[in-house]
């Protein structure tokens, strides 16, 4: 094998290399998109049940001191959800539409 074929041989094996990684980089960033993807549709889904488990106990229960500690007891609830889910977001997937679903309860 002469010193040119060697020459074309070591471009393409970095060609197909570079390929390669292009290809690994971009199968990444679509995984991390899909975890942010569910992450927000979690969040939505999760705002949406304390928004619903708020309707529920102003419709049925009567007592307005229970209602009134009960929706506390949810609102506090939420607010360490809330709390929680930014912070570890903001870490691992820098989402910042996180505080907006929350900041509405």
């Amino acid at each position: 094998m002469s010193n040119e074929d060697t020459n074309w041989e070591k471009i393409s094996e970095d060609i197909s290399e570079v390929t390669n990684k292009i290809k690994n980089k971009i199968k990444e960033e679509d995984l991390v998109e899909d975890l942010r993807s569910s992450l927000r549709d979690t969040i939505e889904s999760t705002s949406k049940l304390f928004e619903n488990l708020l309707n529920t106990i102003d419709s049925t229960i009567k007592d307005e001191e229970i209602k009134k500690e009960t929706r506390e007891v949810i609102k506090n609830i939420n607010k360490e959800i809330s709390e929680s889910i930014k912070e570890t977001s903001s870490k691992i997937l820098n989402l910042s539409e996180v505080s907006s679903y929350y900041e509405e309860e």
